[in-house]
């Protein structure tokens, strides 16, 4: 009876022993077959991420030129495009009703100066009555200032640009017919050029928010210099700077305007044309990922963070770098996390990797 225990025994623990090393060979199988993978460690680095926004420019002075008296466009003396100094003749106006204007005036003044040196004297010998010599002179201090209002009229009919500038379209021809409310052309003052932008609520606040200041004045100055591209794509060479942020929502759009100002000493830039500003924010401690090592589900951005010799997704909140191939991570992961860089889709909750350190 002794001898059958003791056998019994004796099997029992070579079937745990057998058991055991069938475990810590499956363990072994497992793990010789867990597939490697490439995993990055996050730790900080300098970037800078851009805000893009559609932008229409504007001269620092757009001036409708339009003429202050009625007639016919009798010379032009500029062609679209010019470049023109303050005060240069742009256009001659031949006004009939001008000029019957001045010579009426004239005669009206020439009248009045005769009564008052006709009369004078008389006033004098007090054949006629002071009263009487004061109502002429006033007469002929009113034919006097209609004269020179006259005369003023006259040399409107040479139309001079208000300031210094470039010349637009001209919409009117020698023989056409314009009065005060024709826009001749367009002068811009394009010295510096203006870039008139928007941002929704929502962007204005985090714009203002990330940017250093207590008040919204202290925020522009302490704003960065911002750069501009061209409708063609192509990076304009003078960055610039936001002046004005308005204090008014729109409220069919939803928006709220910017207005930055660039130099434009070579008038490269055109009033009326359009390109995009871009923003500049510089982060000097951000964790930047592929995109290529993340995924979507459900409108939500993952990646895979190792643990241990496993992977578990983890939800992370990000930004696009400017060239389109990493993320800025915003929340969800942090400095020292690892996470796996490539070959994502072949993983799943809980996989078991091996690691290859990038």
């Amino acid at each position: 009876m002794m001898r059958y225990n003791n056998f019994i025994i004796r099997g029992m623990v070579l079937v745990i022993l057998f058991v055991s090393c069938k475990n810590k060979q499956a363990e072994s199988d497992q793990s010789a077959k867990a597939a490697s993978y490439q995993v990055i460690t996050l730790l900080p680095q300098v970037i800078e991420l851009q805000s893009v926004f559609p932008a229409v420019l504007r001269g620092q002075e757009d001036i409708d030129i339009k003429p202050r008296v009625d007639g016919f466009i009798e010379a032009v003396y500029v062609d679209e495009g010019a470049r023109v100094r303050k005060g240069q003749a742009l256009f001659k106006i031949n006004s009939p009703s001008s000029v019957k204007g001045l010579e009426e005036a004239q005669a009206d003044y020439n009248t009045a100066k005769l009564d008052v040196e006709r009369l004078r004297p008389l006033a004098e010998k007090n054949i006629i009555s002071h009263v009487q010599i004061e109502s002429y002179e006033n007469a002929l201090t009113t034919a006097e200032a209609a004269l020179r209002q006259a005369k003023a009229t006259m040399s409107w009919v040479t139309v001079t640009s208000p300031v210094d500038g470039v010349t637009g379209t001209i919409s009117y021809r020698l023989g056409s017919l314009v009065n005060n409310s024709s826009v001749l052309t367009t002068v811009a003052n394009t010295t510096n050029v203006f870039a008139y932008f928007s941002m929704n609520e929502k962007e204005l606040y985090k714009f203002l928010r990330d940017r250093e200041g207590e008040t919204k004045d202290e925020k522009i100055r302490n704003m960065p210099d911002i750069r501009f591209l061209l409708s063609d794509g192509a990076e304009y060479e003078e960055p610039g700077r936001i002046e004005t942020i308005s204090g008014v929502v729109d409220q069919t759009s939803g928006t709220v305007s910017f207005r930055a100002v660039f130099p434009n000493r070579n008038g490269l830039l055109l009033s009326g044309s359009s390109g995009k500003v871009v923003i500049p924010t510089h982060l000097n401690e951000a964790l930047v990922i592929p995109q290529n090592a993340t995924f979507t589900q459900q409108d939500k951005v993952l990646a895979y963070k190792v643990q241990g010799d496993s992977v578990i997704q983890e939800a992370i909140t990000v930004t696009s770098t400017p060239d389109g191939k990493s993320y800025v991570i915003l929340s969800g992961l942090e400095r020292g996390d690892k996470i796996v860089s490539e070959d994502i889709m072949s993983l799943s909750n809980g996989k078991k990797i091996k690691i290859e350190e990038l």
